[in-house]
């Protein structure tokens, strides 16, 4: 960089934050590219810490850059560089029966050929997993506990673990203990778990719109309606309109996906998580909170989650290791508040207990700052490649496409212009070894028909890109 003339006033710091702007603009530093650390630019521009550190900061409030723990700063993908996002959704305020199982297995037997390119799946890629620490984890549980690790873990699951995720509760605003969690299969064994606790067949759940297509099929299994509530790409859940459902519909639960709402990425304000814990307590209504995405925040701060409002016991949180650690584990847990006994005992009847190995190797992955580390380099690569592919899409898409910005997480929600056909697009797509998955899905009442999601799990790459380029053509027809 050129060094920046000496100025003695206090406006120093935007000359040099001016210079990196123009740098930006110009495209010598793009978006996802690490820009000079604090100390490098004082060192390179001939000014103080003090002076960079202000510059840093003016460009972070104009969001240029971002800090991401651990990592430095990053140029920001700037708005002005995308399409606008989708707006906001308009579900017909109307309890469902859900039927979209048969859709579902359809569209995924399709894309499980192993030489497609894996758009569709939202599962974090092998290669950005600890895959030989968790190795040699497993073969030193093995020598040293191996009957224990073959014993059953009866509910509430592996205590060791249980404390371990208690110690996390405080990172997201929780104070739970060991005692409040039960360990499941999953997050999907925990939300099923959840419902079935609160709610019986017939009764009517109310999530979001768009939801993840797995939320819908537990319902759909268990005999219980869906009302969908309209929801915004950056602040999910809609209140306003949730409480309107509330006082025209006889409701037994609320489920929602308050960080990262997958597929929209969304993020619930802390005053509106705050907003809607009151808003069901007051009615005594349960909510079952799915936090599978929590983790995998994109800036300096974890968001909260609703549970830390939770004053009756009322909210039911969900959560795994399935994204950000260990897939195939199948490991998961549930703080279920008041509904504890209850969960622990569905458990007891259905899947007995969770695998006991996984359990020990993931507890003592989380003994020291393994996994923090771990979750430092899977955001910097989650963020990476949600780029990536926003560019791609404002590259390769027709005109008139809208695209979700996430904060976390590694989906995004596209809205194609209204004449493609979501369902079309993902068989063409499958043609030519390209796997998608189409908006559907993601609805009890089939909407979304010009929606698809796509994942951003695996590192970007030729081929990757060379799908979203073919992508773009079949949707310009």
């Amino acid at each position: 960089m050129q060094q920046i003339s000496t100025l003695t006033d206090d406006l120093l710091y935007q000359q040099v934050a001016g210079h990196i702007e123009q740098m930006i603009e110009k495209g010598v530093l793009r978006a996802g590219e690490k820009i000079p650390s604090v100390r490098s630019i004082s060192r390179q521009q001939g000014v103080s810490m003090s002076t960079a550190f202000q510059a840093y900061f003016l460009l972070e409030s104009k969001g240029l850059i971002e800090s991401r723990p651990r990592s430095g700063f990053f140029v920001r993908l700037v708005n002005k560089d995308l399409p606008p996002q989708p707006n906001r959704t308009n579900p017909p305020l109307i309890a469902k029966n859900v039927n979209i199982d048969e859709m579902v297995a359809e569209v995924f037997e399709a894309a499980r050929h192993p030489d497609i390119v894996a758009l569709g799946a939202a599962c974090p890629s092998p290669t950005i997993l600890p895959v030989n620490k968790l190795n040699r984890l497993t073969i030193a549980i093995i020598r040293d506990y191996g009957e224990r690790a073959l014993e059953y873990e009866f509910p509430p699951g592996n205590e060791l673990l249980r404390r371990r995720i208690a110690q996390r509760s405080f990172t997201w605003g929780g104070n739970l203990s060991a005692n409040d969690i039960v360990i499941t299969s999953g997050c999907m064994d925990a939300l099923n778990l959840c419902l079935r606790a609160v709610a019986k067949p017939g009764d009517t759940i109310v999530l979001e719109s768009p939801t993840y297509y797995g939320i819908l099929q537990t319902i759909q299994s268990l005999g219980m309606r869906a009302l969908e509530i309209a929801t915004t790409p950056n602040e999910g859940l809609c209140l306003d309109a949730l409480e309107k459902a509330l006082n025209n519909n006889e409701v037994k639960a609320c489920l929602a996906v308050t960080n990262f709402n997958n597929p929209l990425g969304s993020c619930m304000p802390t005053e509106n998580k705050k907003r809607l814990v009151e808003m069901l307590g007051k009615r005594n209504i349960p909510l079952i909170e799915d936090d599978l995405y929590g983790e995998l925040y994109f800036g300096s701060t974890r968001p909260q989650n609703a549970k830390a409002f939770d004053k009756k016991g009322l909210v039911l949180l969900c959560s795994s290791f399935s994204k950000s650690l260990a897939p195939g584990y199948r490991v998961g847990w549930t703080a279920p508040g008041k509904f504890k006994t209850k969960v622990e005992r569905l458990k007891s009847m259905t899947t007995i207990a969770t695998s006991s190995l996984p359990q020990m190797i993931i507890a003592e992955f989380l003994k020291d700052s393994s996994y923090e580390r771990h979750l430092n380099q899977l955001r910097k690569a989650f963020c990476e490649q949600i780029q990536a592919a926003m560019k791609a899409i404002c590259k390769y898409f027709p005109q008139g496409t809208k695209v979700t910005r996430p904060t976390g997480g590694f989906v995004l929600w596209v809205e194609l212009p209204k004449q493609v056909n979501a369902l079309e697009l993902h068989y063409r797509a499958l043609e030519k070894k390209i796997s998608i998955t189409p908006g559907p899905l993601f609805s009890a009442t089939r909407k979304y028909n010009n929606f698809i999601r796509i994942s951003c799990g695996n590192p970007w790459s030729k081929e990757i890109e060379a799908a979203m380029v073919e992508l773009g053509k079949l949707a310009k027809g």
